[in-house]
This record gives C-alpha cells, structure tokens and sequence, in this order.
C-alpha cells in the first residue's frame, strides 16, 4: 500500500509535492504545503528555489521510496525539524534530535528582551557575561553570543545528549570558543555574577502534557516540557539561584508559558527581584518576562 496516494515514478517533482500536501492536509497537518516542499527538497536534496526550477522534472522510483519514507514519519505526526534534524532560530540553523526541544519562534522573544536592555545602557561591545539555564541545542546562548561578539557565556543542563548538541552547534557556527557547556541542574556549581541570565525552562503543568499536541507531546523530551503540578517549578529554582549569580544591573529573562506572566512575576517579587519589562510573541501571548535585582 502506498504511503502517499497516486505518489510514484515519472510523477513529476511539482506532483509530488501536490501529492504529499494534500496527504497532509488529510492528516490535519496546518503546514502541509511548506511540509511537502521541505520533505521533498530534502529527499532530492534541492532546495527550494532548485525544486522550482525543476518541477517539471519526472522522479525516479528510488526517489519515491525516499520521499514516501519522509512522508510516513510526518503522518505520524513528527515534526519536520525532527526528520530533517535541523531547525532555525535566529537565523542560526540549529541541529536537533531527540534530547532536545526543537526551537520556536515564540523564544526569540527572549532574544529580543535580552537586545532591548543592551543598547541603553551601551553595553553592545563590552565584555559580557552570559548564562543560559536549561540550553537544550544552545540557541538562546548561541543566539546572543551572535549578536554580542564580545560576549562569552555558559550554558548549562541536566542532560548530557542535549550538552552535545549544544557543543556541536557552537561548534559549527564557530562560537565554541566564546561559551562552555556545563551538566548540572539550574546553577549548580555556576559561579557569577553574569549580565545575562536567560532561560525557556520547561513550564507546562504535569497533567497538561497529555492534551499537548501530537508534535510536542510525543517527541518533545519530557524533561523539557513538565515544569511540575503548577509548571512553575524551575521559576522557582531559577529565581533561588539569580541573587547569588546575577550582576549588579543585570538582567534575567525567562520564557513565559501562556497565562504564566502573573504568577511568575509574582514568584519572582516575592524572592526579591524586580520585573522591569515583558514582551508578547506575535499570537499577543506575553511569552518573555525581564527582571533584576533591586
């Protein structure tokens, strides 16, 4: 049975990716047409301006069984980064696999937040320090150092399959030199102060995980996602560590999950920081909180 209806040799390459798309739209899949053209970009091994100039082109049946192959893992509802084991986030293309999250839009607001506090206090080419908690591929540490050139920084977590990742795309984006991977939980062992503390620590709320969707739920490492009864667990042991590790005039900055703002503000005015700003992601969600020590 054919993975993909009406999916097979001399089919042309603007069929397939036809064909793989309405497959996907049948599947409930909301990406289906930008899926269909990386999948089959990737089996051919074009990219998407080549898989235009040739659409016309007829694809051979080795090609199918490669194509279908891809397809077979996106109806099951594996995310496309995942399969092609890449994603970009900052105009980085980050490698992911099954240690880490996959990077979304929504985190580059901590980018954002962490870029709006540097230019007011001139602080662009200085020599800042950053730390990253819970950096999983390394993108928001990879993220910053890139836009920070005289910036080094820490990242650390609990995993010692994500600390690889991290190390391999500092590596390929020739940032290794400028930031240390380290394992432990939050801050352990960390020493600062640091400029920066940034973090998307896992927040969503134990029993919420089971109705997330297939994408996350099922390939997501859990570790990542659960952030306790309340999901507010690693605020609170973020906001432990930051009086000890950040420095005077420094900044933290947290990924939010939606509806968190409140509660997490509240956590943290509680432990003795001051929230200074946040900043919503482009579906108006508050997705990033900044706060400081008085």
């Amino acid at each position: 049975m054919r993975v993909i209806p009406g999916l097979k040799a001399d089919a042309s390459v603007a069929d397939s990716i036809r064909l793989l798309s309405q497959s996907f739209r049948l599947a409930h899949i909301e990406s289906a047409d930008a899926d269909a053209r990386l999948l089959v970009g990737q089996a051919l091994l074009l990219s998407h301006a080549q898989l235009v100039a040739v659409s016309d082109r007829l694809i051979e049946a080795r090609e199918v069984n490669v194509i279908s192959a891809l397809a077979a893992r996106r109806l099951k509802h594996e995310p496309v980064a995942r399969i092609l084991g890449r994603k970009e986030f900052w105009s980085l293309e980050l490698q992911v696999t099954p240690a880490v999250l996959v990077p979304r839009p929504e985190t580059e607001t901590v980018i954002e937040t962490a870029l709006d506090a540097v230019p007011t206090r001139g602080l662009r080419m200085e020599n800042l320090r950053v730390l990253d908690i819970g950096t999983g591929s390394g993108a928001l540490l990879l993220a910053i150092l890139r836009e920070l050139p005289k910036a080094v920084g820490i990242g650390t977590d609990i995993s010692a399959d994500a600390l690889a990742v991290a190390r391999a795309n500092a590596e390929r984006h020739r940032l290794d030199t400028r930031c240390t991977f380290v394992a432990g939980n939050i801050a352990r062992g960390i020493e600062g102060p640091f400029d920066f503390i940034l973090s998307n620590p896992p927040y969503i709320a134990s029993g919420d995980i089971a109705s997330l969707p297939r994408e996350v739920r099922d390939y997501d490492p859990r570790p990542a996602l659960d952030g306790g009864v309340d999901g507010l667990d690693c605020y609170r042991a973020i906001a432990a560590e930051v009086p000890r590790l950040l420095a005077s005039g420094g900044r933290l900055i947290v990924e939010l999950g939606a509806g968190q703002c409140e509660a997490v503000s509240a956590l943290f005015t509680k432990t003795g920081l001051s929230v200074v700003d946040t900043r919503k992601d482009l579906a108006g969600i508050v997705r990033a909180l900044s706060a400081k020590l008085p």
